[in-house]
């Protein structure tokens, strides 16, 4: 949480110079300390627009923290400790098995190093695609530079875009390369770096463990059943898929469906959905990514376990089962508070916005499970906030980040042998 914070305050103060600025006036504090936070959360949620605003030096700057957010705090020390040929201590090694989410603290710094060439690799590859596509519209170098920020805004689940005026990818709904080139970039950042390193070593013929299995499965269902269902509500909305053709509403429907997954890039404009693709968009970003990813959220192997668990009461049985495995009671109970303390911070940071903001519920829910789930999808609400209401979007995006996995870790830290079982009595549910 100390690592994150400080790399947001270094980050506003640079932002808020003269010469981060395209007009060569000092941004506003607030202004600065609210995009330096969504930079490095990976939110994407912005109140200046990062084209129009920023000039060259204060875009790089935004490229670096995000870069710094997406990986984490201790994978980009360990780096710095393996450049300089520093040895990283026991300490380090259990700080980096709890941000990078692992089971075991076995082989801690050759995953940093698989991370690092993971990154390098996916963003690499997707600089050059885009840089490619956009040659054609652009000038070279200025193609390299934006395949280079997008692929890195993508593959970290960012949200940032060069494009001006707010509009996202808005420019490319039919553009089959682009979409592509972003949704793939998404979805291996979204993964985790585990999964993906797990992805590479099964081409070696290694098994994949369960909770890659979870991961993958979850992944493929939500951005399946997503694309379905916004194909469904938005075929005849002549404000969204209508207007375009059979290729164009397939590729808008998956777009959309993937970039909840807190990626905050959008094709079409979030405001003219219809009410219900909108709440299915909040639910989509409530889950979020994977687990020990760039992403924010409860997490798709979180919802997967409580979903396993109410299979399983439903069908009577007393273990959570899955793939002829058995998930320990103690990871269902972590699920199940990670899941309530995330909805009770959505729900106390909608009440706070909806007496701060005179608009509908939906608008103001939907900032909120954006802003924790690190997304960066907005209604349009997010240029207008007030100074209290962007105090309050920072501290959502900031808990968003570090909040659930600091307290996915302090329970797994906290967990002990009772010393005292007292008797069992049950109460009446349901």
């Amino acid at each position: 949480m100390a690592g994150f914070a400080s790399l947001i305050l270094v980050g506003a103060v640079v932002l808020s110079l003269p010469v981060a600025s395209k007009d060569g006036m000092a941004l506003p504090f607030l202004d600065a300390l609210f995009t330096s936070t969504s930079a490095v959360c990976v939110t994407g949620l912005v109140v200046v627009d990062t084209h129009d605003q920023f000039s060259l030096f204060g875009q790089l700057v935004i490229l670096c923290l995000i870069q710094a957010g997406g990986l984490g705090i201790m994978t980009v020390s360990t780096l710095i400790f393996l450049v300089l040929g520093r040895r990283v201590t026991l300490r380090n090694r259990l700080l980096i098995q709890e941000a990078m989410n692992q089971l075991t603290l076995e082989g801690m710094v050759r995953l940093i190093r698989k991370v690092i060439i993971v990154t390098a690799v996916v963003e690499g590859a997707g600089a050059v695609l885009l840089a490619t596509r956009w040659s054609f519209d652009m000038s070279i170098l200025k193609a390299v530079y934006y395949g280079v920020f997008h692929a890195v805004s993508g593959f970290c689940n960012a949200g940032f875009d060069l494009f001006g005026g707010f509009r996202s990818l808005t420019g490319y709904q039919g553009d089959v390369w682009i979409n592509l080139v972003m949704t793939s970039l998404i979805i291996t950042g979204g993964l985790g770096f585990s999964v993906v390193s797990e992805i590479m070593a099964h081409r070696r013929g290694c098994r994949f463990s369960l909770h890659a299995r979870v991961v993958l499965y979850t992944s493929a269902i939500l951005i399946a059943v997503g694309t379905v269902v916004i194909l469904l509500v938005e075929m005849d909305n002549p404000a969204t898929l209508k207007p375009l053709g059979p290729l164009g509403k397939a590729l808008g429907a998956y777009f959309q469906a993937v970039t909840p997954r807190t990626a905050g890039f959008s094709t079409l404009s979030i405001a003219n959905f219809r009410g219900a693709t909108q709440l299915f968009l909040i639910v989509l970003m409530f889950i979020g990514a994977s687990p020990g990813s760039t992403g924010g959220g409860i997490k798709t192997a979180t919802f997967a376990t409580l979903l396993l668990a109410v299979r399983s009461v439903v069908r009577g049985r007393e273990d959570v089962e899955i793939f002829e495995r058995r998930i320990p009671h103690r990871v269902v109970y972590r699920a199940l508070a990670v899941s309530m303390i995330s909805l009770a911070l959505v729900i106390v940071v909608t009440m706070a916005l909806s007496v701060v903001r005179r608009d509908g519920l939906l608008p103001v829910l939907f900032e909120a499970t954006s802003a924790f789930g690190t997304v960066g999808l907005s209604m349009g609400m997010t240029p207008s906030l007030s100074a209290l209401g962007r105090v309050l979007i920072i501290l959502t995006m900031f808990a968003g980040r570090v909040g659930p996995l600091t307290v996915a870790t302090a329970i797994a830290q906290r967990q002990h042998a009772n010393a005292v079982r007292y008797p069992e009595e049950r109460v009446m549910v349901g």
